[in-house]
């Protein structure tokens, strides 16, 4: 796979994404070497969802990343582009509400959600200001916008060996236990091209959303992004 791969269409995208959805999570939890439960928690508390909220999960994929909140009897709803990923999540899940959806153009009305939340999925998104602006639209007047996301080591010699590992260990890795390995060399290489904190959150703010903000996860590895929908 060649650099080109970072211009693929959203079908392509899509289409990788169903390839990978039977061993997604399995193979989310070996290439982050255990990190993803934790990453996970720190979107939660981002999130602070309260009763009576009701929360889009954006690129949920097989609805990992939606458990917590419909366990603790929330109203969140599971959505993804790949049809793949979500035929798997209905599976394990059929209490669920999975819905297949475009970020760029979604199926929901206006300002019908409190909390609109992406984890590792914003990347793969084509038209990501359109997005943003979908997100804005759905949320309404005062809620909130959390996206958790790859970003970039703050450490300069940590980061060095993070690229290390991303284009060589996590490839090597996805060859042997992956059905479709060469996602993951372009899992390696969008992380690579993805902007630092600070501009993301420029990007955020241009699309409408306030008092946006960031936090830090594992050296920079990993950013929260947080905004509010202006009331």
């Amino acid at each position: 796979m060649t650099r080109a791969s970072l211009d693929k269409n959203p079908h392509d995208v899509a289409a990788m994404f169903d390839d990978t959805a039977p061993r997604y999570d399995l193979m989310n939890d070996v290439l982050s070497l255990g990190m993803t439960p934790r990453w996970r928690r720190s979107v939660i508390k981002a999130v602070d969802a309260r009763p009576g909220e009701r929360i889009l999960d954006i690129a949920a994929g097989t609805g990992t990343s939606s458990l917590a909140w419909a366990d603790a009897g929330l109203q969140v709803v599971p959505a993804d582009f790949s049809l793949g990923m979500l035929r798997v999540g209905r599976h394990r899940r059929p209490d669920l509400g999975f819905t297949a959806a475009d970020a760029t153009k979604l199926p929901f009305a206006d300002a019908s959600f409190d909390v609109v939340t992406i984890s590792f999925g914003f990347r793969n998104i084509v038209d990501q200001q359109a997005a943003l602006a979908e997100f804005r639209r759905v949320t309404r007047p005062g809620g909130r916008l959390v996206i958790c996301e790859f970003s970039q080591p703050v450490n300069a010699l940590f980061g060095r060996i993070y690229r290390e590992y991303l284009m060589a260990a996590l490839p090597a890795v996805a060859k042997a236990v992956s059905s479709n390995p060469d996602s993951y060399v372009y899992l390696a290489e969008s992380i690579q091209a993805w902007p630092a904190q600070r501009e993301l959150a420029q990007r955020i703010e241009t699309a409408g959303w306030a008092d946006v903000q960031w936090q830090n996860l594992s050296g920079g590895i990993v950013a929260i992004h947080r905004a509010h929908a202006p009331a």
